[in-house]
């Protein structure tokens, strides 16, 4: 992962392979299932492999007028180098978390749909996140600490772990729609504007829409990789 430092943004450039320890085998959909289960999945060895990131994002995000809905496919980036999604598979209201199951490897093994950081790749590849990574957090975060920064949206606010500034767990009954709050963190002690990721089985998982301006070519570019029946387009 390589960061460049700009006057108004930032490039963010990545393989998109995580910092982080994945499944050997991951459940995977057989062809032309959209959203898999235990009765339309296998198990086959982790398909994750080398992207092409790279993004422009802002580093003064400002609010919009009014929300705009995530798309399927990249909508953020993670200090792990790889991507984040929104809480959605490949039917855009099938929530990720809340269809977490297993299906037996040759061996004889459970072999799990997401992993324990809340992620999995794309059968084209493309390893990514649906919820709070915990992985992550592990390593810049202490249990009953506050929660630091794991990442940026494609508007430009940063996106955080579960907990407040003075370590208290933050709820989605604090959240906005769009999974954002203002209050102060570690990194902006003054208070800002913010995403949280939580670990939960519902759309509150990951964020659903920015609520900052977002260059609309951005998300349309990065909208849904590798989609069963499409060159280069996938699953969530």
């Amino acid at each position: 992962m390589q960061i460049t430092y700009g006057s108004a943004n930032i490039r963010y450039r990545s393989n998109g392979i995580p910092n982080h320890a994945r499944q050997a085998e991951y459940a995977l959909p057989n062809d032309g299932v959209r959203v898999p289960s235990a009765a339309t999945a296998h198990a086959a060895t982790d398909p994750t492999k080398a992207q092409s990131y790279d993004f422009t994002i802002p580093t003064n995000p400002k609010k919009a007028a009014s929300t705009t809905a995530t798309s399927l496919g990249t909508i953020g980036v993670m200090i792990s180098g790889a991507a984040l999604f929104n809480p959605y598979e490949g039917d855009g209201s099938t929530v990720a978390t809340a269809g977490n199951f297993t299906v037996r490897n040759a061996q004889g093994e459970d072999v799990a749909f997401l992993d324990s950081c809340s992620g999995h790749p794309t059968p084209m590849g493309s390893y990514h996140y649906h919820a709070l990574p915990t992985c992550i957090t592990a390593k810049v975060d202490t249990k009953t600490g506050p929660s630091h920064i794991i990442g940026l949206a494609f508007d430009g606010f940063p996106i955080y772990g579960d907990r407040d500034s003075n370590g208290n767990k933050v709820t989605k009954a604090k959240l906005d729609r769009c999974n954002g709050i203002t209050s102060a963190t570690p990194e902006f002690p003054k208070g800002i504007y913010h995403y949280v990721l939580l670990k939960t089985k519902d759309s509150r998982s990951s964020i659903r829409c920015f609520s900052g301006k977002v260059d609309s070519s951005l998300v349309r570019s990065n909208s849904m990789p590798g989609m069963p029946g499409l060159p280069g387009v996938g699953q969530g």
